[in-house]
């Protein structure tokens, strides 16, 4: 009886995890292991102090020294993680709505792109972060700079929606 060898139709499926996405078999210590998986599902937590006190955009006022708990971001800006991805913004076109040029926008897939809805799109082959609007079964991407003129998606114009923008991080100068 010979050893060893492909057999049709057995083991994994080539490439590919339960992510769904190509994979690599790597080795790492078995103390890492734990650590490892709750990275790759996103269990890992990176927490920040949160004050629970407000701070005033007017008026200064006497700060409290009192700090509520600690903020893991993931669970605070994103709501389905397996539906849920970032991408950097570039230009101005969005400016309007509060994304700046290099604003990091998390996008959820899960999210119905309604009307009014900031998406994250490829026209014909070109990604692009606009307002849905859709009236009357015709639908434009609309920017929020006076500079950028809307996108009409017209008949035989590939539109997909990849997302729909939940939060906007930008950096301060």
């Amino acid at each position: 009886m010979t050893r060893g060898g492909r057999r049709v139709n057995s083991g994994r499926k080539a490439g590919f995890g339960k992510f769904g996405v190509p994979t690599k078999a790597i080795r790492i210590p078995e103390y890492l292991v734990k650590e490892v998986y709750q990275f790759v599902q996103m269990k890992t937590a990176f927490l920040i102090p949160f004050y629970g006190s407000t701070i005033k955009a007017g008026f200064p006022s006497p700060a409290d020294d009192y700090l509520e708990n600690k903020l893991d971001l993931n669970n605070h800006l994103i709501k389905h993680p397996a539906a849920t991805f970032i991408v950097r913004a570039s230009g101005t076109s969005m400016i309007g709505a509060g994304i700046c040029d290099q604003a990091l926008l998390i996008v959820d897939r899960s999210i119905e792109p309604g009307h009014g809805k900031i998406v994250v799109a490829v026209v014909n082959g070109e990604f692009t972060v606009k307002r849905f609007h859709k009236a009357n079964k015709v639908c434009f991407l609309v920017a929020e700079n006076p500079d950028f003129p809307p996108i009409e998606i017209k008949e035989g114009d590939e539109l997909q929606i990849w997302g729909v923008v939940t939060h906007v991080i930008n950096q301060m100068s």
